[in-house]
Formats: C-alpha cells, structure tokens, sequence
C-alpha cells in the first residue's frame, strides 16, 4: 500500500509530516533508531523520556504502517523483534539534524555532545552521509 495524504486534512506536505510522525513521541522513537542505535522495544522503552509501553506500542505500528520503521523477528531469539528505519525514514535524517542544531543552539542545557554539533557545523554532508553508512550497516 503506497502511503499519500489521500485521508489526510489536507494535501500540505507539512501536514503530511505531522500526519505521519504524530506527535512528539514519534519523532523521540526516530531519534533513538537513528542515532542512538537503539533496535528493541525495551531499549526504545529506557529512553530517558520514559514513554509507557502502550504509546510506544502504537508509535511503532504508526510507523510500521506508514513505511517509515520495519521490524523483523531477531534471528538469534524468535521471541524479540528488531526495529530499524526503513530508507522513508532514513530520509528524516536532514530533519532531524536541523531540529538537533535547532535545539543546541536555543537550549542552554542540551545535552548534544559538543563534537557531533562540530561535525554538523563543520560539514553537515558529510555528517549524514556518515550517520546514513552507519544506519545501512545495521540493516544489512
């Protein structure tokens, strides 16, 4: 099933984000897979935002249903899933980088690590491409 905004408020491709994410959580659950290398339910479940197991639950299957997170059965131990980004939210990469120099830079408390703002200042292109290497290793 291809994803569109067809039941969506509209055809604004802003909205087609907001639609899609959902809501804050979302964006924290693409944050851990893509740069904290979280892939399991319980480690996605430590964050220190405390999400409960029931929001987290239905943010997977959102983004699991809006092609933006797969999940396949760990190879090693039948009963865990591993989560990962699919390259739709690869693709959210740009995004969440902005949003992270956003915040350092209005946040005098941040807690982003001073040598990823420096990469990200320094050569923001080669900073994805090397986050975008790391994320396809892990899912290979």
């Amino acid at each position: 099933m291809k994803n569109n905004s067809e039941n969506y408020r509209s055809r604004c491709p802003i909205n087609f984000l907001l639609e899609s994410l959902g809501d804050k959580w979302t964006l924290l659950v693409i944050r851990d897979l893509m740069f904290k290398g979280k892939r399991y339910f319980g480690e996605l479940l430590a964050s220190d935002e405390k999400i409960s197991t029931n929001i987290l639950a239905e943010r997977l299957k959102r983004l699991e249903h809006n092609h933006i997170v797969s999940k396949i059965v760990d190879p090693n131990n039948g009963a865990k899933v591993i989560y990962s980004l699919t390259d739709k939210g690869k693709d959210l990469m740009p995004i969440m980088l902005e949003v992270t120099a956003w915040s350092s830079k209005h946040d005098e408390l941040t807690n982003t690590p001073a040598p990823f703002m420096q990469a990200f200042e320094q050569d923001r292109t080669g900073l994805m491409a090397k986050l975008r290497f790391d994320l396809d290793k892990l899912t290979k």
